[in-house]
């Protein structure tokens, strides 16, 4: 097999999550911009996400938000998604919208509240009994906003409890994914704020806690692809959260800000094994003023995009000039790799995979955006108020 054709063979093996909320309405924390055809029930996000897949053969996986996606008969839903050629992927839980969590959700001082969130945790995992959903995604917006305002110590054992407890009532071919972010709504102290707190948690619970890393969680200038090469050394990076951040947490197109580094950490994927499917590609981003399902459709390219560059490295020639300390030249492949124009390899790819090889332009053709404006009128659009 040719290095192209083999570059082709895994193109065509990638699967990218599309999140169901990213179907609908969004902004800042100052306004939510409305958008005529948004999905008003979690089946019309399914058949939003069914155009995806249809169109880019790469998105066959929908994470789900609980209790914005709150339904009375899962097993129904799931249904539902294998009908449209779907499955449903990541059950991600909600333990920071109601008012019992200004202090905390599973960390919270009170008792009763902690009870209530490891409640609806425990709750995500029955759901996934149902969907037939692997992981679990957890993220907490729990933390400080002053010093002395908490115990720093007693809120890690309080996690580390609740994790515990989920950690239990996993099933066997279930895992949980831990999530961290370095700020935001805490602002003094966050409980999960880096990779290393959420990787201890991890490390001490066992081998079904796994570690997700959200591009948009961190420091500016922090090297996002060393910290994916040594969880992938360990055996801890479970997942990814794709976006992109220009100041802090923006939930901005993945590729749009620093296309580069999407490139580099891609390449650490493939370079320490993780281009499996035990390492899920999930796409978590707001689009707060663009059509949602072109920009879907675009991440998901972008993604793809920066995987076929990081599988066109050179790995012979970077070695050689690595072991022999030739910086220049091995700084040289992977850029001439990433100067790579790997559209009209993707192009062949979608004709190869019996897709149109202009996903957008397919989009914009099928008539479903002009469809879903007409049809969905009324009722309560699907999204999130401010």
């Amino acid at each position: 097999m040719t290095a192209v054709s083999a570059v082709k063979a895994a193109l065509k093996t990638q699967a990218i999550e599309t999140p169901s909320w990213a179907y609908g309405n969004s902004g800042t924390r100052f306004k939510v911009f409305a958008q005529p055809g948004v999905p008003r029930t979690p089946r019309e996000k399914l058949d939003d996400a069914a155009r995806v897949h249809q169109h880019t053969g790469v998105a066959p996986t929908v994470a789900l938000h609980i209790p914005w996606d709150k339904v009375e008969d899962y097993a129904a839903l799931a249904k539902y998604a294998q009908e449209l050629g779907l499955r449903l992927g990541a059950i991600n839980s909600n333990v920071f919208q109601d008012d019992d969590y200004k202090l905390g959700s599973v960390t919270n001082p009170d008792p009763a509240v902690r009870r209530k969130a490891l409640g609806h945790l425990l709750e995500c995992v029955d759901i996934m009994d149902a969907t037939g959903s692997r992981d679990l995604k957890l993220w907490f917006s729990d933390g400080t906003n002053y010093p002395g305002q908490d115990d720093i110590r007693a809120r890690q054992d309080r996690l580390a409890e609740a994790l515990s407890a989920v950690h239990e009532r996993l099933g066997e071919n279930q895992r949980m994914l831990l999530e961290y972010k370095l700020f935001e709504p805490a602002f003094y102290a966050t409980d999960v704020p880096d990779w290393g707190t959420a990787y201890a948690h991890c490390l001490k619970l066992g081998p079904k806690a796994q570690v997700v890393v959200d591009t948009g969680h961190h420091a500016p200038g922090t090297n996002i692809e060393f910290i994916v090469a040594l969880l992938l050394r360990e055996g801890r990076l479970g997942a990814f959260d794709f976006n992109s951040r220009f100041y802090a947490d923006d939930d901005l197109m993945v590729g749009a800000a620093d296309p580069f580094q999407l490139f580099r950490i891609m390449y650490e994927v493939i370079r320490g094994g993780g281009f499996t499917p035990d390492v899920a590609f999930m796409l978590d981003q707001c689009h707060n003023i663009e059509a949602k399902i072109p920009a879907i459709i675009r991440s998901v390219m972008n993604v793809q995009e920066a995987t076929a560059k990081a599988l066109l490295v050179d790995g012979e020639a970077l070695s050689a000039a690595q072991r022999s300390g030739d910086v220049l030249a091995a700084n040289a492949v992977l850029m001439d790799a990433y100067n790579t124009d790997v559209r009209p390899l993707l192009a062949e790819v979608r004709e190869e995979l019996g897709l149109d090889p202009d996903p957008i332009a397919a989009y914009r053709r099928s008539g479903w955006a002009e469809k879903i404006v007409a049809e969905r009128v009324g009722g309560t659009q699907a999204g999130w108020g401010a």
